[in-house]
């Protein structure tokens, strides 16, 4: 739906993160949001994208900080959706972990409790279309991709003082109703922006507003 909303305003590049969609597995490269930056720079070299307002949700929020700090002098603003610039706590590492090989011993399958804290509450009772959309997403991952992702996001560094020091504008949307990446965290984000960056929230809700209100 975004890309049908802004065809006619700018040209519109959407990857396939490595593990994920179209894209090859991620191979034996150590699990990195910095190798994913690093495959978004190569297809942007590729297609002769010299400069880009770079977008991410969730782990592409991950992934488009990961560019902040490697290939700043190639991105003119930032768009943050329902993520964070901290660093996982030993919970969240030790949780990513579960995921990881439950993935391994269950396959995709093993995500589909995850639905709960995806979509939020007026999502979950009121859209069932977008339901069964996400969950066709779950069921359709490769284990692959989410155990190599999994562990990707819990080495991630802090990334405020990236967003302090890019000198680019930033702008931060959440879901009013995100429990995985809240308000308190699109707040933080913003404030580390130089001036700080604008926060929309978008009612009714979850981690997946895109999805969830396009």
């Amino acid at each position: 739906e975004q890309l049908a909303g802004l065809a006619d305003r700018a040209r519109l590049i959407v990857p396939d993160l490595r593990g994920f969609g179209d894209s090859p597995g991620p191979g034996d490269a150590d699990p990195s949001v910095d190798a994913m930056a690093d495959d978004v720079a190569a297809l942007l070299g590729r297609l002769g994208v010299r400069t880009c307002v770079v977008g991410g949700l969730s782990m592409g929020g991950y992934v488009a900080m990961a560019m902040l700090r490697r290939l700043r002098e190639r991105i003119t603003a930032v768009v943050l959706m329902d993520t964070k610039a901290s660093a996982d706590g030993d919970e969240a590492r030790a949780n990513r972990e579960r995921v990881a090989r439950a993935v391994m011993e269950q396959g995709s399958a093993a995500l589909r409790p995850m639905l709960d804290s995806l979509l939020g509450e007026t999502t979950r009772r009121e859209r069932p279309g977008t339901v069964d959309q996400v969950t066709a997403w779950l069921d359709a991952v490769r284990p692959d991709g989410v155990v190599w992702a999994q562990r990707a996001m819990a080495a991630r560094p802090d990334s405020f003082d990236t967003l302090r020091d890019s000198g680019v504008p930033g702008f931060v949307i959440v879901g009013e109703e995100d429990e995985l990446s809240p308000h308190e965290d699109a707040v933080a984000m913003a404030e580390a922006f130089i001036p700080p960056a604008p926060v929309y929230v978008i009612p009714g809700a979850g981690h997946l507003p895109a999805r969830e209100d396009p």
